[in-house]
């Protein structure tokens, strides 16, 4: 069974052909970073009509790398959301009119399950039951997963999620869109212990987390300074501030790997990327004994081999495709929604 998957929530646009037997064939993706750098932020209406752009060329690609046709293609899926909305359509329209000339069923996928499953496309990956810590730049959640569709929601953010946190305290800092990679990169050559930042609800006694306090505590670390701000304090700001969230991070999904009782750790989302929190959480799971994963870097990002993934998982769970020709998106869709259950 062969799935075209589509991806295009926000800023960047991706295909990919999965096999349910050999796995992920090509995938291609185009990011829109350099566009959107020049206005600080994604611009909707400009991601949108780049998506139209490449969206084409993208497939081509995608299936000359392979060496498949569309005649080969048994099924199309695609994000179906949360996301931007104008984006989204594009990617449905898309899906849903391809999959009607070649006469094939759709599958929409939810945008947080593609990452949330994506560490299965790694060399070695995770076997259910897990613990998935998902921290991607709109979402911070702990959930434990039993298989596809199978979820339980053990704790969320109250208010920024760690990649918003990241960008915006990058920001603060004076760094340029996108800003949290730069500010993670940026702490690698900061000095420990210069500055003292709070971990919100460390010790809530619960599984939620909150990242706004934290960035209200840059922004004030931040007016203390002379301006222009030193290259010095910048590197060590971004460094307690990176160390905050991973400590936080850290002592969540342990407590949540403690409660649930299982010994295998999933990180998804682009914050799993952050080499901080992969060097502290692998240390961890070699004291404590547990095993932790994480897709590979070129899948942390939003791309169109996660969401084929997860439209093959689906169909070969069980779950019904739908015919083609109906155009629908839902740019707010919690998670929970698509859960088949939400007991262990």
């Amino acid at each position: 069974m062969l799935i075209l998957g589509v991806e295009s929530s926000c800023d960047e646009t991706g295909i990919a052909l999965y096999d349910s037997a050999a796995g992920l064939l090509a995938h291609a993706l185009h990011s829109q970073v350099a566009m959107h750098a020049e206005y600080g932020g994604v611009v909707p209406e400009l991601a949108s009509r780049d998506h139209i752009r490449r969206i084409v060329p993208l497939l081509r690609a995608t299936l000359e790398n392979a060496g498949k046709s569309l005649a080969d293609i048994d099924a199309v899926a695609y994000t179906r959301g949360p996301g931007l909305s104008g984006a989204l359509l594009v990617g449905c329209a898309f899906a849903e009119s391809l999959a009607l000339a070649l006469d094939k069923p759709t599958i929409p996928v939810h945008h947080l399950e593609g990452h949330l499953l994506s560490p299965l496309l790694s060399r070695t990956p995770p076997t259910f039951p897990f613990v998935a810590l998902l921290v991607s730049g709109g979402h911070t959640q702990l959930m434990r997963v039993t298989g596809v569709g199978a979820y339980e929601l053990l704790g969320e953010t109250l208010d920024d999620a760690a990649g918003e946190a990241f960008d915006k305290s990058a920001k603060l800092l004076g760094l340029p869109y996108p800003g949290g990679a730069l500010l993670s990169k940026l702490a690698e050559s900061g000095t420990a212990g210069v500055y003292a930042l709070p971990r919100p609800m460390l010790h809530s006694g619960d599984l939620d987390f909150s990242f706004s306090g934290l960035k209200t505590a840059v922004l004030t670390l931040v007016r203390e300074q002379p301006e222009p701000l030193s290259e010095s304090f910048k590197a060590d700001a971004a460094r307690a501030f990176q160390e905050a969230i991973v400590e936080v991070l850290t002592k969540k999904a342990l407590k949540a790997m403690k409660q649930t009782g299982l010994k295998q750790l999933v990180v998804a989302g682009g914050v799993g990327a952050n080499k901080q929190l992969r060097a502290t959480l692998d240390d961890e799971a070699r004291r404590k004994r547990f095993r932790v994963y994480y897709p590979e870097l070129e899948f942390c990002t939003d791309n169109g081999a996660m969401i084929a993934l997860a439209g093959c998982l689906r169909l070969m769970a069980g779950a019904a495709s739908k015919p083609a020709g109906a155009f629908a998106v839902q740019p707010r869709w919690p998670l929970m929604d698509i859960a088949t259950t939400t007991s262990p």
